[in-house]
């Protein structure tokens, strides 16, 4: 069963919580977050989502309180899936049941090296105007992955180096849009993979993300079609956005945030071309 419709991975929050510290972003947030809220917030984005586009859902698994942030759980392109390899431990256990699920849907699983760390299309992105694949790296997944995902997929890779813990995944601070365009923090990156993105995108393509909107996650969203679905953007982030042709839906996910996740975390892609 290979989607034949753009189709969204997602899974519901039931075990979500913050049970341990691997990111910035859980400092201090262990037992403070309000599970009951984070479930309503988490149905409320699925319910706008499947209006949008089909998706399929995983099950929820104990102990597991990340799992439910799928974006992390591999990449794809055509019918060749990447099972994720992540850094920590924590997460590593959700490794076996991505692979059932990727498997159980008739992907064909790549080898990857165990050596080597990748954390799906949370430091992969496909650009939406051409063929190159966006990787980050610097935190979780590391600079080869770029060039192995070159050559699995025989696409050009441009390899961002992430530097500030605080966006310590490549989708946190960097978003793909239709049409060639890309919301980017540039506080996220150091300065050669600014120069990169500025010369991979025409200055009429980029939609600069200022501090406050970066720090609610504006970057970790969903596009579709001409659908932009985030955490939160401010006035001026809806401007430019309005400006390039996009509606901006805005749902709550504080409760993610806590994690160090929002929109885009909570997806993955199940057909990119």
């Amino acid at each position: 069963m290979i989607f034949t419709r753009q189709t969204l991975m997602m899974c519901a929050a039931d075990y979500f919580d913050v049970t341990y510290v691997i990111n910035h972003w859980m400092r201090g947030q262990v037992g403070n977050v309000d599970v009951q809220l984070a479930q309503k917030q988490w149905r409320d984005y699925h319910a706008i989502v499947s209006k949008l586009v089909d998706v399929q859902l995983v099950d929820p698994q104990p102990n597991q309180p990340d799992y439910v942030f799928t974006a992390n759980a591999g990449f794809v392109i055509g019918n060749r899936m990447v099972n994720s390899h992540f850094r920590t431990a924590e997460r590593q256990r959700e490794e076996p049941f991505n692979q059932a699920s990727f498997m159980s849907w008739g992907y064909e699983l790549v080898h990857w090296p165990q050596e080597v760390c990748f954390e799906g299309a949370g430091d992969a992105l496909l650009d939406r105007g051409n063929k190159n694949l966006w990787c980050g790296y610097g935190f979780r997944s590391d600079m080869s992955a770029s060039r192995i995902l070159g050559q699995i997929y025989d696409r050009p890779t441009i390899a961002l180096h992430l530097i500030n813990p605080r966006f310590y995944h490549l989708d946190t601070c960097f978003c793909p849009l239709e049409g060639g365009y890309a919301m980017y923090y540039p506080g996220a990156f150091d300065a050669e993979a600014l120069e990169k993105i500025e010369a991979n995108l025409p200055a009429d393509k980029r939609i600069v993300v200022g501090d406050e909107d970066a720090a609610q996650f504006a970057c970790n969203t969903v596009n579709i079609g001409n659908t932009v679905i985030m955490n939160h953007a401010g006035d001026a982030l809806r401007a430019k956005l309005a400006v390039a042709g996009f509606e901006v839906i805005t749902t709550p996910l504080t409760e993610f945030l806590k994690a160090g996740g929002a929109a885009k975390c909570l997806t993955l892609k199940l057909l990119e071309v």
